[in-house]
């Protein structure tokens, strides 16, 4: 791109900035300071806005830049990142919204240790929670660092690097600043500007092709390369039993995982009732689906209309196809009207990242704050502001991200996603459920569903060709790899759920008939949530 349309995009991202930092000081200048304040902005948002908050810290770089990449490069198996994203909110409507917001306060450790002994259950949910988060910081980190690369025109690693280091201040900034308040506005604003920019692609993709579906997809799979196995499963994760295994264990993955990613369940905090928890995941599911819809569109789009090969040649995760596609769709790299619509959309992926690396930085920091700092304590020490100690730890797990982030960063950032959803369905599900569902659950079932869940998914991860083993590999040049699949869910899901039962079943506890009891009449009804 010439230095000219550089400087628009650049201006664009730095708009974008400006206003979000705006809200930010203009949320920290009429706080009052409170933990309910910092960690659920007061429980003020109507179901309409939270819906549109949820969308805007779900639908992440994995998203917007990751899954129309997918399938750019993979066809019909990149579908499945959509199908699986969507389905897992009939999980969260069904059975989790309404019940966490009753038996919850802030974090997903409220809703466990409800009727268990808080501590070691505060401890092992803070513990997970904080994984699951760093590992989908990591993902954003990586989309920011591909946009950017790609805006500046290097393929080198120095504008990555930079990027996501940028992006870590930016995200501390505004969980430091602004609280619950701010990540929510900030959301919101991120939402709004990522479905009116979904929708003009969409619009253009089928008037490049006049409406006819059928065109574009006999089109995508001739430039594909692969012709009609592009339409049919199998090119990613077919061929032998290893990749169906590793296809299973991905959707499994993403449609449990959802439920028990931590910044989307602390979302249902923030509005004042039980209902309006309900109604907002009502709003969010229309809006995630629209725009997962349309994803496909764009991602068929891409392989139509910019070519696999000149993705690969720009990111070889496939993570700058909508870019890629915008600038196209515009009339090419030397339009004016091409890079304008390539900086509208680089700036919007770039809100998107933002928006959501702010709200799991506020989970993350709430579970350290809210979990691990209130329960590892020493008795009679001084005791700190939990907001206080939740803005330090939004710092630490910045200065984590960011390292992380620079060592994955070529990777696509839809398969780094699926790895914290396998992550979350593993550990924070089960011990989930089991506390919402089963009356005889106790607390050495909860502690070693969390870990029994955790453990097998993060060591699984690291013996995996995810790690080592491949070229494609976090380290190509070692091989350590013992487990086949590049996914853990399949095996590490089943036993979060299974050490969840034994423990219980082995457990010399008495579940105490009084305090779940309590917790059912709350969950199901209301009476006494906060």
């Amino acid at each position: 791109m010439t230095g000219d349309h550089q400087t628009l995009a650049l201006l664009l991202f730095s708009a974008f900035v400006a206003v979000t930092l705006g809200i930010t000081t203009w949320v920290s200048r009429n706080r009052h300071g409170s933990a309910e304040e910092f960690y659920a902005g007061g429980r003020l948002f109507s179901p309409m806005e939270n819906g549109f908050a949820v969308a805007g810290d779900y639908a992440s770089a994995a998203s917007f830049l990751g899954v129309p990449g997918l399938i750019a490069l993979f066809g019909y198996d990149g579908v499945l990142y959509v199908v699986g994203f969507l389905v897992a909110w009939l999980v969260v409507l069904f059975l989790v919204a309404e019940l966490v917001r009753n038996c919850g306060r802030f974090t997903l450790a409220d809703v466990v240790a409800a009727r268990m002994s808080e501590r070691p259950v505060r401890i092992a949910a803070g513990t997970s929670s904080v994984t699951v988060s760093v590992l989908y910081l990591v993902a954003q980190m990586v989309g920011a660092g591909s946009l950017v690369a790609l805006l500046l025109g290097r393929t080198g690693g120095g504008a990555q690097a930079w990027t996501v280091v940028g992006v870590g201040a930016l995200m501390v900034i505004y969980v430091s600043l602004g609280g619950m308040r701010a990540t929510t506005w900030i959301q919101i604003v991120k939402a709004v500007l990522m479905m009116g920019g979904t929708v003009v692609l969409t619009v253009l993709v089928l008037v490049r092709f006049h409406g006819d579906l059928d065109r574009l997809l006999l089109t995508a799979a001739e430039r594909s390369g692969h012709g009609d196995a592009f339409l049919v499963p199998g090119l990613k994760y077919g061929g032998d039993l290893t990749a169906s295994l590793d296809f299973i264990s991905l959707g499994l993955a993403l449609v449990l995982g959802t439920a028990g990613l931590p910044h989307i369940l602390s979302r249902f905090y923030t509005v004042p009732t039980a209902r309006a928890a309900r109604r907002s995941a009502i709003w969010s599911i229309g809006l995630i689906g629209g725009f997962y819809l349309m994803a496909i569109v764009l991602g068929f789009g891409a392989a139509a209309i910019v070519g696999p090969d000149a993705l690969r040649e720009s990111n070889a995760a496939g993570n700058t196809a909508v870019p890629l596609l915008a600038l196209d769709l515009g009339g090419g790299a030397g339009s004016t009207a091409g890079t304008v619509l390539f900086a509208v959309v680089a700036a919007v992926a770039f809100a998107t990242i933002l928006a959501v690396v702010a709200g799991i930085t506020l989970s993350s920091s709430a579970s350290v704050a809210h979990d691990l700092y209130a329960s590892l304590r020493r008795r009679g020490a001084r005791q700190r502001s939990e907001v206080a100690v939740a803005r330090v730890a939004a710092a630490g797990i910045g200065v984590l991200a960011i390292a992380l982030g620079l060592l994955a960063r070529d990777l696509n950032v839809a398969f780094l996603v699926g790895l914290a959803f396998a992550v979350a369905a593993s550990a924070n599900l089960p011990v989930l459920l089991y506390s919402l569902f089963w009356r005889g659950f106790t607390t050495r079932g909860a502690v070693w569903a969390v870990y029994g869940g955790l453990i097998p998914a993060l060591v699984l991860v690291v013996l995996s060709p995810v790690v080592s083993g491949s070229p494609d590999s976090l380290f190509p040049g070692v091989d350590f790899q013992l487990f086949p699949l590049q996914n853990p869910g399949i095996v590490s899901v089943p036993l979060g759920f299974l050490a969840g039962w034994l423990g219980t079943v082995t457990s010399t506890e008495l579940p105490d008939e009084a305090k779940h009891a309590e917790t059912e009449v709350r969950s199901l009804t209301g009476a006494g949530a906060v």
